[in-house]
């Protein structure tokens, strides 16, 4: 059989058995010296990799889904010309299963006093903060022999940022919220709790909505114009407890709830709204406070990119006694949380009289779709089993939701897909209320 590459140079120059690519020392000091003499050699053309230079630069931040780039700028000072493979290591979630070997091992070539650059795509599969591990390079002599090897550390620090994906909810409720605030010919005479204009009187118009100091500065009778409240505040909590790590499909209940407060968020900060968050399980895991109108999103993105749900029951007198420090006056206060009914009779109900004498409260759940799925299944008795136990979870649902809702709590239970929509119609529809 022919032999090809380095096997065949070293089965010309010694007895070396075929198939060999990497010689032990051992097997070295058994070949003739021919071999040895050729193998020392070129290890010794092989281009150093202790003092070698390296630096990145790049993305810091990329959403869930999306891919950032990496640069890894590699300079050799030494007189001999680098011949290196090299393992850019980085955890496994920060690229798809099965990329890695592809992604992070490069082969390159950099000749004396010169320096070249290569770009890692990382495509990470989960949130948070990804961080570089240690460089790996192997340095070839001309010959393909023997190699030196040797790591490094390059810092680098990517966070993986929440996808955002009901963002593209966000212009059709920017329309409604502009038909609620009086911006379209839709206007809503009467309605809402800040004052907006004065006008004559038609027939039809609420009585009560005269103002009678201005009648009496002028010939016509004069009536007031209301549009929802500007600079509300709004406190959207995040039950981070065990709950929130149930899967409902392929991520998290915590993920749906985060992507919910960012469209509740993005749609109350055009409204003019203030908007807060805390997160909160036995303590305080993030606290967003203060932010204005054009840094509250990025805030809040920056914030939940590290939330991870935390396998402990949530506290709920501590998360309420949280939530009213963070909130001295009065405000809508939007828990996404669950609504299982031991959680809720044992934790929230004790608490909740303290949160609804003070505040607007709004309670949104993540449903899972598996459950309405099983209620319809028929054809044979496993079946049929899977049925009456959902129709029982759906059943303890609705009675949970119908025992907040008698406190004065608006609920909106609904699957991951639906929920962010769900829970900024419900904000719409407190604010045309004039609750807000």
């Amino acid at each position: 059989m022919a032999l090809t590459g380095r096997a065949a140079l070293l089965a010309a120059l010694g007895s070396l058995p075929v198939g060999i690519w990497e010689p032990s020392w051992t097997g070295i000091l058994a070949v003739n010296a021919p071999l040895a003499v050729a193998c020392a050699c070129d290890f010794a053309l092989a281009a150093p990799v202790r003092h070698l230079g390296l630096t990145r630069s790049g993305d810091t931040s990329v959403r869930l889904g999306e891919t950032a780039d990496v640069t890894l700028t590699l300079t050799n000072p030494s007189r001999r010309p680098l011949r290196a493979r090299l393992r850019d290591a980085w955890p496994p979630s920060s690229w798809q299963p099965g990329t890695e070997t592809t992604v992070s091992r490069h082969r390159l070539t950099v000749p004396p006093g010169e320096r070249r650059r290569i770009t890692t795509r990382l495509r990470p599969t989960r949130r948070g903060d990804r961080q570089a591990d240690r460089i790996t390079i192997r340095s070839y002599g001309p010959l393909g022999l023997f190699a030196r090897q040797g790591t490094h550390k390059a810092p680098w620090t990517v966070r993986v940022l929440p996808p955002f994906t009901s963002r593209k909810h966000l212009p059709s409720k920017l329309a409604r919220l502009r038909e609620l605030d009086g911006r379209t010919s839709v206007l809503t005479r009467g309605e809402g709790t800040e004052f907006d204009s004065l006008r004559e009187y038609v027939p039809g118009d609420d009585t009560r909505s005269i103002d009678w100091r201005a009648t009496a500065r002028q010939t016509t009778v004069a009536v007031r114009t209301w549009r929802p409240e500007r600079d509300r505040h709004i406190l959207l909590v995040l039950d981070t407890g065990r709950t929130s790590a149930g899967r409902v499909g392929d991520a998290p209940r915590l993920d749906a709830s985060m992507d919910a407060a960012l469209l509740l968020a993005a749609l109350a900060s055009r409204a003019g709204d203030r908007v807060d968050l805390l997160a909160y399980d036995r303590k305080v895991r993030a606290l967003v406070q203060g932010r204005t109108a054009g840094d509250v999103l990025p805030a809040l993105v920056n914030a939940m990119a590290t939330l991870e749900p935390e396998l402990v029951e949530t506290d709920a007198r501590g998360l309420a006694a949280t939530a009213l420090r963070t909130s001295p006056r009065r405000s809508l206060i939007v828990l996404l949380t669950t609504l299982d009914a031991a959680p809720i009779e044992e934790g929230l109900f004790p608490v909740l009289s303290q949160l609804t004498q003070r505040h607007t409260v709004l309670l949104a759940s993540v449903a899972d779709p598996h459950i309405t799925d099983m209620a319809k299944s028929r054809g044979n008795a496993d079946a049929v089993y899977e049925a009456a136990a959902a129709a029982q979870a759906q059943s303890e649902r609705h009675h949970t939701a119908e025992q907040l809702r008698r406190h004065g709590v608006t609920v909106v239970d609904a699957t991951p897909d639906d929920l962010a929509p769900a829970l900024a119609d419900a904000y719409l529809a407190l604010k045309s209320a004039g609750r807000l």
